[in-house]
């Protein structure tokens, strides 16, 4: 494996010189026996190639046994810390990688890896230059199948934000940014459903003071502000999405998110209130738009 190459200011990209085939029928087997453990010998070479499945361009296969083998090996800890911390390197170099479904795969990964409860602050600050900055937003594509860019995103924020390492503020600074950034694509797939569920269960940290819980929305309320620029008809497809996002926010401030973990029922956060008094002052500027 070598290092090379820069795709972003302090983003390193990593090349392998000898990717691994992946043996899609080995996979398969294995899920459908459940995910039994391999002997850990063997342990290294095949999460080296569930990470190379993770990025493949076959849709069945990047999104199918090898993506449920990892994930079980992950949460019984089959893949301990260690190999953890280096498929979290892996992964978050990826954010700069040149094809689109290794890009939007990574955060997936990485939302495996730091929802079992590991951190490292390079992963997220390869995530916060990556996430607002991502251009290809498609939830579908009929050739590389899901991407899920904002989505995938979104599951990777929340679980950030809900780390106790991680300044949920910042968290939802995030969130704003990606929001804001100009774009011509509409969310489809529920993408703009599932970056609210990602702010919400950040909202449910309970050390956010009301104003940290709040400050994330004035980027928002500005682009709302703006209106539309002269001579242009319709709405901008960014102010679209982050409408929406909204809106279900307001929704989920209301009745509470699910926590990942389970639980016995949805949470409301701390701040519900006031959230939803804001919410309703910045939607109001679009709906006199309307």
């Amino acid at each position: 494996m070598t290092i090379s190459g820069r795709a972003a200011e302090g983003e390193t990209v990593i090349k392998n010189d000898r990717t691994p085939p992946v043996d899609a029928a080995r996979w398969l087997r294995l899920y459908e026996d459940g995910c039994p453990a391999p002997a850990a010998a063997d342990l290294p070479a095949l999460a080296d190639e569930l990470a190379e499945a993770l990025r493949h361009p076959d849709p069945d296969l990047r999104d199918g046994a090898p993506h449920v083998v990892l994930r079980t090996w992950i949460e019984r800890d089959v893949i301990d810390r260690p190999l953890r911390a280096r498929l979290g390197a892996v992964m978050a170099a990826r954010f700069g990688d040149p094809e689109v479904q290794a890009r939007t795969f990574a955060p997936l990964v990485l939302d495996m890896i730091v929802a079992r409860g590991d951190f490292d602050p390079a992963w997220l600050a390869a995530f916060r230059r990556w996430y607002p900055a991502e251009t290809d937003l498609r939830g579908h594509d009929p050739r590389l199948g899901w991407l899920h860019a904002v989505a995938h995103g979104a599951d990777l924020l929340g679980t950030f934000g809900s780390h106790p390492e991680v300044d949920p503020g910042g968290m939802l600074a995030l969130a704003a940014e990606r929001l804001v950034a100009p774009t011509d694509h509409v969310f489809d797939q529920q993408e703009d459903d599932r970056l609210a569920q990602g702010i919400a269960r950040t909202l449910n940290r309970p050390e956010l003071t009301e104003a940290e819980a709040l400050r994330w929305l004035e980027p928002v309320e500005a682009a709302f502000a703006a209106g539309r620029p002269p001579g242009v008809p319709t709405t901008a497809a960014h102010v679209s999405n982050a409408m929406r996002t909204l809106r279900m926010l307001y929704l989920l401030a209301d009745v509470g998110v699910r926590p990942r973990t389970g639980g016995p029922g949805p949470v409301r956060t701390p701040h519900a209130e006031p959230l939803k008094r804001r919410l309703a002052e910045v939607l109001s500027l679009v709906f006199q738009m309307a």
